[in-house]
């Protein structure tokens, strides 16, 4: 089968649960399925999931939607937090992770976010330098964090 990349849907929860169990492989957690069921369906709307799919998910890559509270001096806007991307050990390094990134680029795009931030995981910092990312500043505590520069919209 050939690698697709979509957005998630319901049917997709149980296969989520289980590429994140992965991940975390050594915590053992017998709850954690039903938890991650309900922080699926909690999140709604406000989170997109692309996930990468060749006949089973093998990668994942979601965008949160933060809404900026109205002021009197300023146009709404929302911007975008990219998190929980994964790609299954065996297949990194294959471009699937710049797949599922390009596919929440160009979603942040189409919606006119104001600017896309994430906190990478060292290992990924180079990967994200490469999208674009700039780092946003000082590290803040354990968290270190980038932003895309947003898009001239035209």
């Amino acid at each position: 089968m050939s690698l697709e990349i979509r957005v998630a849907d319901a049917t997709d929860i149980p296969a989520l649960a289980a590429l994140r169990r992965q991940a975390q492989e050594s915590v053992d957690d017998p709850g954690f399925e039903a938890r991650f069921a309900a922080w699926s369906e909690s999140e709604g709307a406000r989170r997109t999931t692309w996930v990468a799919d060749d006949g089973g998910l093998i990668g994942c890559a979601s965008l949160f939607e933060y809404r900026r509270m109205p002021a009197p001096d300023r146009d709404d806007s929302c911007w975008g937090y990219v998190g929980n991307m994964m790609v299954v050990e065996e297949r990194r390094n294959a471009g699937i992770g710049s797949l599922l990134l390009n596919a929440v680029l160009t979603a942040a795009e189409e919606r006119g976010y104001a600017r896309i931030v994430l906190a990478p995981s060292p290992r990924s910092i180079e990967f994200y330098r490469r999208a674009g990312f700039l780092d946003a500043g000082s590290d803040a505590g354990a968290h270190r964090l980038m932003v895309h520069p947003s898009r001239p919209q035209g």
